[in-house]
């Protein structure tokens, strides 16, 4: 099962949600989430990554104002593009 993400703002949310999951048997982490273009330290938001169902970490989420990091499903992924080999022609020659 991969791990679902949440993310908070306030330190004692992020703390306050894993150890709620932890009490409740599930694995919790919680790390500095660094977003680009951030230069102050101190805005960076809270992760919180766990391998508890994502309905219990949502309802979390909302308690503590927060969001859940969904990401990219890697099976969703769309095929690739067929691309031309060469450029279009605009004028006839």
């Amino acid at each position: 099962m991969t791990p679902v993400r949440a993310i908070f703002f306030d330190e004692d949310d992020a703390q306050a949600v894993v150890a709620r999951l932890r009490a409740d048997g599930f694995e919790a982490t919680m790390e500095r989430e660094r977003l680009a273009g951030e230069d102050d330290d101190e805005d960076h938001p809270w992760a919180v990554a766990s391998d508890a169902p994502a309905f219990m970490l949502e309802v979390l989420v909302d308690t503590h104002d927060g969001w859940l990091d969904e990401g990219e499903d890697a099976g969703a992924t769309l095929p690739p593009l067929d691309l031309p080999a060469a450029p279009r022609r605009i004028k006839r020659t």
